[in-house]
């Protein structure tokens, strides 16, 4: 089992449509800490740390989105930083 971290910036009708709370509770269901937050561009920033396959599963999930939402561009990169003990929305 190995662990993967990411830093995903995510564009689209993002902000306002319960996005980050949809990437919260599917972050949540498959052990993944981290956060995401809304950017001043109307982005959404998500770093996540956890088992690699729940994060492919979690990237997966930033190109759904919420119901309400549309995702036009997930950029994902590998990340370094100190894995957070929970997921925020901050």
């Amino acid at each position: 089992m190995s662990n993967r971290r990411i830093k995903a910036r995510v564009s689209g009708r993002v902000q306002g449509v319960s996005y980050r709370d949809h990437v919260r509770r599917h972050a949540e269901r498959w052990g993944i800490t981290g956060q995401a937050l809304n950017l001043d561009d109307g982005c959404v920033e998500v770093i996540a740390s956890g088992e690699a396959t729940a994060i492919a599963e979690l990237i997966d999930q930033l190109w759904q989105g919420s119901p309400a939402s549309s995702v036009w561009d997930v950029t994902v990169e590998d990340a370094t930083f100190t894995a957070p003990s929970s997921f925020t929305t901050a």
